[in-house]
C-alpha cells in the first residue's frame, strides 16, 4: 500500500497537539491525578470503558465512579458486591447501569486478588513473539469478565468476535506508552505492539489518507490501519493517534490542511 503521508506531517501534528493543555476535554486527563500505578491503571480502565457517547456525558460518567472511589485500589479491593451496589445503586451512563459498573469492578477484584495489579494479569498472557498485544487481549477480557458470567455487557467488548475494541485500545495506549500526554506505568508491553484504536473519526481521517479502503469500524480494518503507521514509526505505530484525533474535536484543528500536506 502506497502512503500518502509523511513523517514531516505527521511529526509536526504531535508537536503541536500532543501537550498536556490539549487534553481537556478527554477522559484521559482523569489518569493524572493518580501517581500510583495501581491506582492509574484502575482509572485508565474505568475512564476508557466509558469513553463512549458525548465527551460531557463521560467526564461526568467518569467523575461520578471515581468520587465513589477514593483510593481506587484499595477501595476495590476491599469491597464486596452488597457494598459496590449500594455505593452505585443510581448509576447510569447511556446503556451502562449501575450493575454492569459493578460487574467490571468485582472483574477488576478478581483480577488484584489473583495477579497483585491489571499489568500482571495482561503480561501473564503475553509473549514476546506475539506480533500485536490482540493474542493476549482476549484472555485479559476475560478475566475482567468474570461477574458478567456469558452476558452481554456495554464495558467489555469480545476481541474474538471482531470488534476493534477501541476502548480497550485505548487504555493499553495510555498505559503503554509515556510522554507529554499518555501517562504510562506499564513497562513490559513495548510500544510497537499496541494497535490504533479505531473508532469513526480515525477511521474517516484514515480513509481519506487512504490507509484503508474498508468500510467496517472492526480489529480487522484496525490492523490495516496500524500496520500502514508501522511503516513510518514501526516502534510506536500509535504515535500520532491523540494529535490525529484534536484535527476533530478542536476549533482550531485543520484537517484538510493536514491531508494536503500528507500528499503533498
Amino acid at each position: 500500500m502506497e502512503l500518502p503521508l509523511n513523517r514531516q506531517a505527521l511529526e509536526y501534528l504531535y508537536w503541536r497537539y500532543n501537550r498536556r493543555e490539549s487534553v481537556h476535554p478527554d477522559p484521559l486527563e482523569f489518569l493524572y491525578a493518580y501517581p500510583d500505578p495501581q491506582d492509574r491503571e484502575i482509572v485508565g480502565l474505568i475512564a476508557s470503558c466509558l469513553a463512549y457517547g458525548r465527551v460531557q456525558q463521560i467526564l461526568t460518567g467518569v467523575s461520578r465512579v471515581l468520587e465513589r472511589l477514593p483510593s481506587p485500589s484499595r477501595d476495590i479491593q476491599r469491597a464486596s458486591r452488597d457494598s459496590l451496589m449500594r455505593a452505585f445503586a443510581d448509576f447510569r451512563h447511556r446503556f451502562t447501569s449501575g450493575e454492569e459498573l459493578v460487574n467490571l469492578l468485582l472483574g477488576v477484584q478478581s483480577v488484584l486478588h489473583r495477579h497483585g495489579s491489571l499489568q500482571k494479569c495482561f503480561g501473564h498472557y503475553w509473549r514476546g513473539d506475539h506480533e500485536t498485544i490482540l493474542p493476549a487481549l482476549s484472555p485479559f477480557v476475560d478475566e475482567l469478565s468474570v461477574a458478567f458470567g456469558d452476558r452481554c455487557n456495554s464495558l467489555l467488548p469480545c476481541p474474538r468476535k471482531g470488534s476493534a475494541c477501541k476502548r480497550l485500545n485505548l487504555f493499553l495506549r495510555w498505559m503503554a506508552r509515556k510522554d507529554a500526554v499518555d501517562p504510562g506505568g506499564w513497562d513490559r508491553i513495548p510500544t510497537s505492539k499496541l494497535i490504533v484504536p479505531l473508532d469513526t473519526h480515525i477511521h474517516r481521517i484514515c480513509r481519506m489518507l487512504k490507509l484503508t479502503t474498508r468500510a467496517q469500524s472492526d480489529i480487522r480494518t484496525a490492523m490495516e490501519i496500524t500496520a500502514a503507521f508501522r511503516t513510518i514509526a514501526p516502534t510506536d505505530p500509535v504515535r500520532y493517534d491523540f494529535a490525529l484525533t484534536r484535527l476533530g474535536i478542536r476549533d482550531d484543528g485543520d484537517l484538510e490542511g493536514f491531508l494536503k500536506e500528507c500528499a503533498a
